[in-house]
């Protein structure tokens, strides 16, 4: 990555965002992080995958931050910054954290954004500093330069380290900011629906086919599967031989996965495309004159539709095999 680079590459529909002119080193870390994650999907990626091995859901039937323990909250920076560095090959750095560029860099998480609690020995060096809200659906992430100006005055915690001031908080260069977290579902669903899912029954398959039937048209990730199913083998409950796609086929709902011909089938129908080890439950209908223009897919020789509310269930078509393209069109 040139260092002379004015601009930092920015994501789609992002505006370039001048790198500091004063500090060459901010302007090859991120020129690096940008290059190996243009738009954050990795980085969001590995925060999903922290919030969802802490809360454990598959043994504990965990879907909220506010369930965590206090220990667990804490252990959730290191946990984070572990998974980051496999994620990204980063090595050890000579003091900090992570070299990248061979340049030092420190990296924290705190749970309010650039609120991170900075210890004295990263004085001079960069900051990764990384915030995520569950709750919100969002995260950021961004550089800095530590230094003595930039920090709250005071002796801070127990430990020495201090946090952001007003003045430092100002000179954060963010990669991203407040970007869409991967879905919690659970946490995006009614109350009283996610009751129901897990009080529905004592069986795992049961709540599982709830989950799906009242969850539609969203992303479903394995995590949620797993913490509504709380059994060992929880993908069983998704699969067609006896799991969901079997039992709700006579309500006419379709369980979509990753694959591309359940991809192409979302994107004709306008349904959200599940990406890598998530779900979309979508009911469907055959296409009559009251769908009007609505999208349809040709499965099992016929046209159908995303059915309405007054649309009565009828069987499910058979979904396309993983490798074949189904037919589609916007009539």
């Amino acid at each position: 990555m040139d260092a002379s680079r004015d601009q930092l590459q920015p994501g789609p529909g992002e505006t370039p965002q001048p790198a500091p002119e004063a500090d060459t080193q901010i302007s090859l870390v991120a020129g690096e992080l940008l290059a190996l994650d243009p738009h954050g999907e990795r980085i969001s990626a590995t925060l999903r995958k922290t919030y969802d091995v802490l809360l454990d859901g598959q043994h504990t039937g965990r879907y909220r931050w506010d369930e965590l323990y206090k220990t667990e909250k804490t252990h959730f920076g290191t946990l984070l910054e572990i998974n980051l560095q496999r994620e990204f090959s980063f090595t050890d750095g000579v003091t900090m954290d992570f070299a990248i560029r061979d340049i030092d860099v420190d990296c924290k998480f705190s749970q309010h954004k650039a609120k991170w609690m900075i210890p004295p020995e990263a004085m001079g060096h960069l900051l990764l500093g990384l915030w995520a809200s569950d709750d919100e659906g969002k995260w950021s992430a961004g550089l800095a330069r530590v230094r003595t100006e930039h920090l709250n005055k005071g002796q801070g915690n127990r430990d020495q380290k201090r946090s952001l001031s007003a003045d430092g908080r100002a000179s954060i260069h963010w990669l991203f900011e407040d970007k869409p977290l991967p879905e919690n579902v659970l946490l995006r669903l009614p109350a009283a629906d996610v009751d129901t899912i897990f009080n529905c029954s004592p069986f795992g398959t049961k709540r599982v086919d709830m989950l799906f039937r009242l969850a539609q048209q969203r992303r479903i990730s394995r995590a949620a599967v797993a913490t509504v199913a709380q059994q060992d083998d929880y993908m069983k409950r998704v699969r067609g031989n006896g799991g969901s796609r079997t039992s709700l086929r006579h309500e006419g709902i379709v369980i979509l996965g990753q694959y591309n011909s359940h991809k192409q089938l979302a994107e004709t129908l306008g349904l959200p495309l599940p990406s890598a080890g998530e779900f979309v439950s979508v009911r469907l209908a055959h296409r009559s004159d009251h769908h009007g223009g609505a999208a349809s897919v040709m499965l099992d020789g016929r046209h159908w539709v995303v059915a309405l509310p007054d649309d009565l269930a009828e069987m499910a078509p058979v979904l396309p095999d993983i490798g074949k393209k189904p037919a589609g069109d916007a009539q």
